[in-house]
């Protein structure tokens, strides 16, 4: 299968997550805006049908995600997922029936290239599928830290860019911890049945994150504009997944001079979210 359908999927995943974003924002902006954390904010959107459309596309992405990770390394899948940031703008104005700028679209290019650059030079391998939960506890412990710390951070402050990058971020790392998570629990699925899948701990762990991402990516969205939550939300799911590939799941990446186009790849990615930013 080689590198073929996992990039295949994850970029129809990242399609659908883009389209899945702009729907949700569209919904989590009419309804009333609140101070802090509120559970409740989810039963006032279950009343929207752009909001429920937003969803019914999150699970597309979530099977294609899947699909994905169950037939390419993490650190090669999750990061194809920068361009749920460039496409999300794109389709905002095209649901809106406008022509998106050519501005956009150059910059969007300049995403797609950095990103080519990056992936080609880490050429990321391996397909590990089992990760002891020894080695998963300090890297869930530190995580869920970050995600009560940025939280709370966030909620402290009035509705503006800097609540929607706090709460962005937090479920960037929610996002990461589902994927990592997930990869097991898909492998488990296939090799145990469904039996094996539901007395996992790893399918349980990862709904968990799963609801929690969902619920701060509301809040995000609701926060402040697009282009504050979603660099934050892409961006750190890319590398807190490429940290767990490489860090949890044991997966290789070139080194050597090959760190050098990798680094310009990588920086030319965060220029080009950073111009989509001023957009």
């Amino acid at each position: 299968m080689g590198i073929v359908l996992p990039t295949l999927f994850a970029l129809l995943a990242a399609l659908s997550n883009a389209l899945a974003t702009v729907l949700q924002r569209r919904a989590a902006q009419s309804v009333p805006q609140s101070q802090g954390f509120r559970p409740g904010l989810i039963l006032d959107l279950l009343r929207r049908p752009v909001w429920v459309a937003g969803v019914s596309t999150v699970i597309v992405a979530g099977l294609c995600q899947a699909v994905a990770l169950a037939t390419g390394p993490l650190s090669l899948v999750q990061p194809l997922f920068v361009l749920e940031l460039p496409l999300a703008l794109l389709l905002a104005p095209a649901l809106r029936r406008r022509r998106p700028s050519g501005a956009l679209v150059l910059k969007l290019f300049v995403v797609v290239a950095g990103l080519g650059l990056a992936l080609l030079s880490a050429a990321p391998t391996g397909n590990r599928t089992h990760v002891s939960i020894d080695r998963w506890l300090p890297v869930l412990a530190a995580s869920a830290g970050a995600v009560v710390a940025l939280t709370a951070t966030g909620v402290r402050r009035s509705p503006g860019r800097f609540r929607a990058a706090c709460l962005g971020t937090a479920t960037a790392i929610c996002f990461a911890l589902t994927a990592g998570l997930m990869k097991t629990a898909v492998h488990i699925l296939g090799e145990a049945g469904l039996g094996g899948f539901l007395t996992s701990w790893q399918t349980y762990a990862f709904g968990a994150s799963g609801v929690c991402a969902m619920l701060l990516l509301e809040h995000a969205l609701q926060s402040g504009p697009l282009i504050a939550s979603q660099p934050a939300l892409t961006l750190g799911d890319a590398a807190m997944s490429f940290l767990l590939g490489v860090l949890v799941y044991e997966e290789n990446v070139r080194a050597g001079w090959w760190l050098l186009p990798l680094a310009i790849g990588i920086g030319i990615v965060i220029a080009g979210v950073l111009a989509l930013v001023r957009i």
